[in-house]
């Protein structure tokens, strides 16, 4: 059985510290990977989708975008975070959080941790991804 991964930007530095935040606080049995370094295919993605937004892979092997990708994340957590999942998975606070996700990710290279490079167009994953 596959175990629940959280794939992030690896080339933007605001995901890559979001993604550290979620290191510290997933068990142990969660993925955090850069989407760039995963292998797409065996976790049922595309790099097109990853490009776009966080993913939540679980381990039924259903994948989740965006601010639904938070908020499974956020409930495998556990403890306080998980209340905070389970809120932002109820409409219409679900509706608000996909508004509020994507005005994120248009403007993560002007938050802190963010570069330039997290508005550049993304590469290819390289064909040998583990």
């Amino acid at each position: 059985m596959p175990r629940p991964t959280l794939l992030f930007d690896g080339d933007c530095g605001f995901c890559t510290r979001s993604a550290e935040v979620a290191r510290r606080v997933l068990p142990a049995g969660v993925a955090v990977t850069a989407w760039q370094f995963a292998d797409l295919a065996a976790l049922g993605t595309t790099a097109e989708r990853a490009q776009r937004e966080a993913l939540w892979i679980g381990a039924d092997g259903r994948v989740a975008g965006g601010a639904t990708a938070v908020s499974r994340a956020l409930r495998a957590a556990g403890g306080v975070w998980l209340l905070l999942g389970w809120l932002l998975a109820v409409p219409p606070v679900s509706w608000l959080a996909q508004v509020v996700y994507r005005v994120v990710a248009a403007n993560r290279m002007r938050l802190p941790g963010g570069t330039p490079a997290c508005a550049a167009p993304h590469r290819s994953p390289p064909s040998s991804a583990v």
